[in-house]
């Protein structure tokens, strides 16, 4: 994963010093025709010109403006003397690259490194010229297209290899990605003889299996001792002309797991070329499989021979404007993704591949990969031999710098090329994906044999899109407006993307970058997602459940009581979310994965991101933390079967403990209980009916309607024999929810210097309790308390904020609890009827 350079000392990243300069396309033909009064600009490497300009204040996000009607020129002074080697690892798009006034070479791909190998005099200036993408357009021609997507806004970028960000109207803003988006090198002749590494990790039952290759300047001298060493183990690196290679077969070797379901362990690799050792990377020992099932439609990957549920989201970048590369940034947002539970993400083929940074984080955090090439929708020149030849070498550079990363287990063709040509009526026979066999899977063999392919996403079912065959994009439960029990009728075996609603940020978001009227300003409206084309958007598609399922008017209550209509709409889109993958993790569920689309909003609204554009978890997020613990406990609506009870155990280790399952009388009072001591074995789980739990009949689900129902609350807990609640689950009428009375909320700040906690309880059951705190958020919101119990929720916030302030509300409570802290004593309110900032 990059590692091949790291290990020669003379690298230089080509990160500061750079000037940027606009101009109109063209008018510069060369360096020596760049005018002498040009502005010249500081700027970052990686970086954008978006990026660069916005730090300057010459370009504003809010209201961004066009670059690719522009030539955007980089330069900066180069010092080095001698033979060198310049890698660009990644130029959007069309970029001119020249030494003084030579020209050394013209780049046409967003996605594929390319580099150049010269003698330096240590006075050289080092020019890019990204050249005008319209311009350049305007020029190309290409077969005829045999079918073409709405959601993007020019079929001409089918023919060129660059990024649909800022091309999908209703997806994303019109951000033009320009500039030197990945790291620039300079590699100096060395001294270490080893200029590349490959490394191959497998896992045989408890045997690690590495086989290490390095390539050589020159061959070793005679004599000179060569070994390989890992996790305790060593091999020699025989010679085989200019390269040394070894296999190491390590007994015991801690595997390498997705985070749910395990450690995800790394083992450093060393060789060792007579006394100088080489740290070559790091690797994980671990195995993955493809089972497709008895009836070969499913699609269920194996780890290491356990079944995975993949539960996740397909990842947007950190920053659509500047694309960054930087580990902390991107450790920023993986972070959040871990504490959600997230064990996949999709690098989906309408961004761009992500960083080394991104997939090292991945290997380290057990979070598992789903990579897209980066293609989508269009018909592809497939026999156009430039076009495939440079998806050739794209794809091989990217396996490259992947070859060892334990986190990648899926390459993908690309996002809905297959269901695109078959919405558009080609025949079923039709291949829109040749390329896949012919290009990318000998070089995947070759590369990462030990990885799944799949042609596109989605395909496998009788038409690529539907649900019950391969990976799918499932909406029923979403922008078809099908009721929620469409997810276990659709027989959904792995949903690449689901569940694409309009989620609206918390008040405080809202408050401090959207500060405008929901729902009907303009600027409201640019930031919901719509399908090109629709007459509706995607908050119509939540307003349909907010109906359904709260049995409310939507539009009476926008109008009447707006602050009612966004918790209510916050909390109906988490909702929808749990029980939907709950649905789909209960031990009989033929669903193997779901990946939320998306993971994070590109600009602030009430977009279809799990969290905002600020990184702020949304009411989803909370509800995705829930259904994705590797304990799980579930109920599920079975009718006149009573509840189905189900628990999940996606770790290693047994767990042994007591399922308890009551039920209450309006929030309050106990009419039904039971319980049943379980030993439930690691990787697996189980389901039981209530009825077996309560010892007798009692229309738990309310089915029989043998007149009014005697509760309104059913709550399922998972003790340990010491009576910590391992896991928990609810189940409530509709009403339960929604009907607002007295819940007896209370709240109290404990804690202080910086590590806060709020302590919450309530005399009713209170449902989708939240926290609202303009400096902190709770690291659990928008749940449900039983009462007379004391939940205790630690705070997060900023570095240095002062002491919490805020208030506590429940869906169906009809006043909230402020809390404070007033002389260094926390202070609570219960308050009728009282909003902060929006929210009751």
């Amino acid at each position: 994963m990059g590692e091949a350079l790291s290990i020669d000392g003379t690298v230089e990243k080509l990160e500061s010093g750079w000037r940027l300069a606009v101009s109109p396309p063209g008018a510069w033909a060369s360096p020596a025709a760049v005018d002498p009064e040009a502005e010249w600009l500081d700027a970052d490497c990686p970086g954008t010109a978006a990026g660069a300009l916005e730090a300057h204040g010459l370009w504003d996000r809010s209201a961004p403006t066009s670059l690719h009607d522009k030539d955007i020129w980089y330069r900066r002074r180069l010092d080095a003397v001698g033979d060198v080697r310049l890698v660009f690892e990644g130029l959007a798009t069309i970029a001119d690259i020249y030494i003084d006034d030579r020209l050394l070479f013209r780049s046409t791909s967003m996605f594929a490194p390319r580099e150049a190998t010269l003698t330096l005099e240590g006075s050289e200036t080092l020019s890019i010229a990204f050249r005008s993408l319209d311009r350049y357009l305007e020029g190309l021609k290409g077969p005829r297209a045999r079918w073409k997507p709405r959601m993007i806004d020019d079929q001409r970028l089918r023919l060129v290899r660059t990024t649909l960000i800022g091309h999908m109207p209703g997806w994303c803003p019109k951000f033009d990605v320009v500039g030197p988006w990945r790291p620039v090198r300079l590699i100096r002749e060395g001294a270490n003889p080893v200029i590349g590494t490959a490394m191959r990790a497998d896992l045989d039952g408890r045997t690690g299996i590495l086989d290490v290759t390095l390539t050589l300047t020159k061959p070793l001298p005679d004599g000179e001792a060569a070994t390989i060493a890992c996790a305790g183990a060593t091999a020699r690196l025989e010679p085989r002309g200019m390269q040394l290679k070894a296999r190491l077969e390590i007994a015991d070797i801690a595997p390498w797991w997705p985070h749910s379901h395990g450690v995800p362990t790394l083992h450093t690799v060393t060789a060792t070329l007579g006394e100088a050792p080489i740290r070559l990377g790091r690797v994980g020992f671990r195995r993955i499989e493809l089972d497709r099932g008895a009836d070969g439609r499913g699609f269920q990957l194996l780890v290491n021979r356990v079944p995975v549920f993949c539960r996740g989201a397909v990842w947007t970048p950190s920053d659509p404007v500047g694309l960054p590369a930087r580990p902390d940034l991107l450790a920023n947002d993986l972070r959040p993704a871990l504490e959600a539970g997230i064990n996949m993400l999709r690098v989906a083929g309408t961004f761009v591949y992500e960083a080394d940074a991104f997939h090292r984080l991945c290997d380290e955090l057990g979070i598992l990969v789903w990579q897209d090439l980066m293609l989508a929708n269009f018909d592809y020149p497939s026999k156009d031999a430039d076009w495939c030849a440079a998806l050739k070498e794209e794809t091989s550079a990217l396996l490259t710098r992947l070859q060892h990363s334990p986190s990648l287990a899926v390459l993908c063709g690309g996002s809905e090329i297959a269901q695109q040509a078959a919405m558009m009526g080609l025949p079923a026979q039709t291949d829109p994906t040749p390329w896949f066999e012919t290009i990318i899977r000998p070089i995947a063999a070759k590369l990462r044999p030990d990885i799944v392919l799949v042609p596109s996403s989605p395909c496998g079912g009788s038409l690529p899109f539907t649900a019950d065959g391969g990976p799918t994009h499932y909406y029923g439960v979403g922008a078809y407006c099908r009721p929620l029990e469409d997810a276990r009728r659709a027989e959904v075996r792995f949903a690449s993307e689901c569940l694409a609603f309009a989620n609206l940020p918390d008040q405080a978001t809202l408050d401090a970058h959207l500060p405008v009227q929901p729902m009907h300003d303009p600027r409201w409206k640019a930031a919901t997602p719509r399908d090109a084309g629709a007459s509706w958007d995607f908050e119509d598609v939540r307003d349909y459940y907010l109906e359904h399922l709260f049995g409310v008017d939507a539009r009476r209550l926008r109008i009447e009581d707006g602050a009612r209509y966004l918790d209510l709409s916050r909390a109906v889109t988490a909702e929808i979310a749990e029980r939907t993958i709950d649905e789909w993790r209960r031990p009989a569920s033929s669903t193997a994965g779901a990946l939320m689309l998306l993971w994070k909003d590109l600009q602030v609204g009430a977009g279809w991101g799990a969290v905002d554009a600020t990184g702020r978890p949304k009411s989803v997020w909370h509800a995705l933390k829930r259904a994705f613990r590797p304990l799980r406990l579930i109920l599920t609506d079975e009718g006149v079967n009573g509840l189905g009870v189900h628990l999940v155990n996606d770790r290693p280790d047994a767990v042994t403990g007591t399922l308890r399952l009551i039920c209450l009388r309006d929030g309050a009072t106990p009419v039904v209980a039971g319980s049943r001591a379980v030993n439930l074995d690691g990787h697996s789980g189980l389901t039981l009916s209530a009825f077996d739990i309560l010892g007798a009949f009692f229309d738990v689900s309310h089915a029989y309607r043998f007149g009014p129902a005697a509760h309104d609350v059913t709550v399922a807990r998972f003790e340990d024999d010491a009576g910590m609640v391992l896991a928990e689950a609810f189940h409530l009428l509709p009403e339960a929810m929604t009907m607002r009375t007295d819940v007896g909320l209370r709240a109290r700040v404990e804690g202080g210097d910086g590590d806060w906690r709020l302590a919450v309880s309530c005399r009713r059951a209170a449902c989708y309790v939240h926290i609202a705190d303009r400096a902190y958020r709770g690291e659990e919101d928008w749940f449900h308390l039983l009462p007379d119990t004391e939940k205790t929720i630690q705070l997060v916030g900023p570095a240095g904020a002062s002491a919490p302030s805020g208030a506590v509300s429940a869906l169906n409570g009809d006043r909230q609890a402020d809390y404070a802290l007033i002389d260094g004593v926390s202070d609570a309110t219960a308050i009728a009827g009282a909003r902060m900032g929006g929210q009751r």
